[in-house]
Protein backbone atom coordinates (compact mmCIF):
# COMPACT_ATOMS: atom_id res chain seq x y z
CA UNK A 1 0.00 0.00 0.00
CA UNK A 2 1.32 3.53 -0.72
CA UNK A 3 2.32 5.30 1.92
CA UNK A 4 -0.03 8.16 0.78
CA UNK A 5 -3.28 5.91 1.35
CA UNK A 6 -2.11 4.88 4.54
CA UNK A 7 -1.44 8.48 5.66
CA UNK A 8 -4.93 9.42 4.19
CA UNK A 9 -6.96 6.32 5.81
CA UNK A 10 -5.48 7.29 9.17
CA UNK A 11 -6.32 11.03 8.70
CA UNK A 12 -9.60 9.64 7.46
CA UNK A 13 -10.27 7.48 10.66
CA UNK A 14 -8.94 10.10 13.17
CA UNK A 15 -11.96 12.44 10.96
CA UNK A 16 -14.59 9.95 11.74
CA UNK A 17 -13.39 8.97 15.66
CA UNK A 18 -13.42 12.74 16.28
CA UNK A 19 -16.83 13.19 14.79
CA UNK A 20 -18.20 10.14 16.91
CA UNK A 21 -16.76 11.82 20.41
CA UNK A 22 -18.45 14.88 19.73
CA UNK A 23 -22.01 12.94 18.88
CA UNK A 24 -21.54 11.13 22.11
CA UNK A 25 -19.80 14.32 24.23
CA UNK A 26 -23.26 16.51 22.46
CA UNK A 27 -25.41 14.08 23.59
CA UNK A 28 -24.14 13.53 26.63
CA UNK A 29 -23.69 16.95 27.66
CA UNK A 30 -26.43 18.74 26.23
CA UNK A 31 -28.57 16.08 25.05
CA UNK A 32 -28.23 17.50 21.37
CA UNK A 33 -27.37 15.55 18.09
CA UNK A 34 -24.67 17.27 15.24
CA UNK A 35 -27.26 18.11 13.17
CA UNK A 36 -29.11 19.90 16.09
CA UNK A 37 -25.99 22.06 17.20
CA UNK A 38 -25.93 23.04 13.73
CA UNK A 39 -29.48 24.54 13.40
CA UNK A 40 -29.22 26.12 17.04
CA UNK A 41 -25.46 27.67 15.51
CA UNK A 42 -26.96 28.71 12.34
CA UNK A 43 -30.16 30.58 14.27
CA UNK A 44 -27.46 32.09 16.60
CA UNK A 45 -26.76 34.21 13.62
CA UNK A 46 -29.93 35.08 12.67
CA UNK A 47 -32.24 34.13 15.32
CA UNK A 48 -35.44 34.10 13.32
CA UNK A 49 -35.38 31.88 9.62
CA UNK A 50 -37.13 30.65 7.02
CA UNK A 51 -37.48 27.23 7.35
CA UNK A 52 -36.63 26.63 3.35
CA UNK A 53 -33.32 29.09 4.25
CA UNK A 54 -32.23 26.63 6.67
CA UNK A 55 -32.53 23.21 4.81
CA UNK A 56 -30.81 25.54 2.08
CA UNK A 57 -27.82 26.00 4.46
CA UNK A 58 -27.42 22.24 5.62
CA UNK A 59 -28.03 20.79 2.52
CA UNK A 60 -30.53 18.48 4.46
CA UNK A 61 -33.53 16.18 3.13
CA UNK A 62 -36.81 18.01 4.42
CA UNK A 63 -37.52 14.98 6.49
CA UNK A 64 -34.40 14.80 8.31
CA UNK A 65 -34.64 18.67 9.01
CA UNK A 66 -38.00 18.73 9.97
CA UNK A 67 -37.37 15.71 12.82
CA UNK A 68 -34.52 17.91 14.09
CA UNK A 69 -36.14 21.17 14.25
CA UNK A 70 -39.30 18.96 16.42
CA UNK A 71 -36.75 17.67 18.70
CA UNK A 72 -35.63 21.31 19.53
CA UNK A 73 -38.84 22.88 19.84
CA UNK A 74 -40.01 19.97 21.92
CA UNK A 75 -37.22 21.00 24.42
CA UNK A 76 -38.15 24.60 23.98
CA UNK A 77 -34.55 25.48 22.46
CA UNK A 78 -36.83 26.52 19.38
CA UNK A 79 -40.39 27.99 18.13
CA UNK A 80 -41.75 27.36 14.61
CA UNK A 81 -44.67 29.35 13.60
CA UNK A 82 -46.33 30.22 10.65
CA UNK A 83 -44.57 33.18 8.05
CA UNK A 84 -47.60 35.90 7.96
CA UNK A 85 -46.59 37.48 4.87
CA UNK A 86 -46.42 33.21 3.56
CA UNK A 87 -48.64 31.33 5.18
CA UNK A 88 -46.91 28.21 3.45
CA UNK A 89 -43.12 29.21 4.61
CA UNK A 90 -42.68 28.08 8.36
CA UNK A 91 -40.23 30.32 10.19
CA UNK A 92 -37.91 29.09 12.67
CA UNK A 93 -36.47 31.36 15.47
CA UNK A 94 -34.12 30.65 18.59
CA UNK A 95 -35.77 30.78 22.14
CA UNK A 96 -33.98 31.90 25.31
CA UNK A 97 -33.22 28.62 26.51
CA UNK A 98 -32.01 27.86 23.07
CA UNK A 99 -29.46 31.27 22.85
CA UNK A 100 -28.36 29.90 26.54
CA UNK A 101 -27.42 26.30 25.70
CA UNK A 102 -25.60 27.26 22.28
CA UNK A 103 -23.55 29.64 24.25
CA UNK A 104 -22.52 27.27 26.24
CA UNK A 105 -22.26 24.30 23.70
CA UNK A 106 -18.25 24.14 21.45
CA UNK A 107 -18.31 26.05 18.21
CA UNK A 108 -17.96 22.52 15.86
CA UNK A 109 -18.41 21.33 12.82
CA UNK A 110 -18.68 22.37 9.07
CA UNK A 111 -21.03 25.27 10.60
CA UNK A 112 -17.92 26.97 12.44
CA UNK A 113 -15.95 28.14 8.81
CA UNK A 114 -18.93 30.77 8.92
CA UNK A 115 -17.60 31.92 12.16
CA UNK A 116 -13.80 31.37 11.99
CA UNK A 117 -11.51 33.69 9.23
CA UNK A 118 -9.42 31.08 7.57
CA UNK A 119 -7.48 31.90 4.17
CA UNK A 120 -9.71 31.43 1.24
CA UNK A 121 -7.37 29.30 -0.55
CA UNK A 122 -7.50 27.02 2.39
CA UNK A 123 -11.12 26.95 2.08
CA UNK A 124 -11.02 25.83 -1.42
CA UNK A 125 -8.50 23.24 -1.00
CA UNK A 126 -10.27 22.02 2.00
CA UNK A 127 -13.28 21.99 -0.54
CA UNK A 128 -11.50 19.98 -3.57
CA UNK A 129 -10.31 17.74 -0.80
CA UNK A 130 -14.30 16.73 0.66
CA UNK A 131 -15.00 16.29 -2.98
CA UNK A 132 -12.21 14.42 -4.14
CA UNK A 133 -12.83 12.23 -0.75
CA UNK A 134 -16.57 11.40 -2.12
CA UNK A 135 -15.03 10.16 -5.81
CA UNK A 136 -11.64 8.31 -4.08
CA UNK A 137 -13.84 6.62 -1.69
CA UNK A 138 -16.51 5.32 -4.01
CA UNK A 139 -19.70 6.97 -2.65
CA UNK A 140 -20.24 9.84 -5.26
CA UNK A 141 -23.86 7.90 -6.42
CA UNK A 142 -24.82 8.58 -2.78
CA UNK A 143 -23.73 11.89 -2.36
CA UNK A 144 -26.44 14.79 -2.06
CA UNK A 145 -26.47 17.58 -4.97
CA UNK A 146 -23.86 14.91 -6.86
CA UNK A 147 -22.93 16.41 -10.57
CA UNK A 148 -23.48 13.93 -12.97
CA UNK A 149 -20.45 14.01 -15.49
CA UNK A 150 -21.21 13.54 -19.14
CA UNK A 151 -20.23 10.29 -20.72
Amino acid sequence: MQQQALSTIIAWVRLEQAFDNLTIELKKRYGLTRLQLSVLQILRERPQLPLAALRKALVMHPATLGQAIDKLRQRELVTVRTDQEDRRSRIVALTDAGFALIADAPLTGPVRLRDITVEPVRLERLSIALDDAIDLFGITRWAPGRREEAD
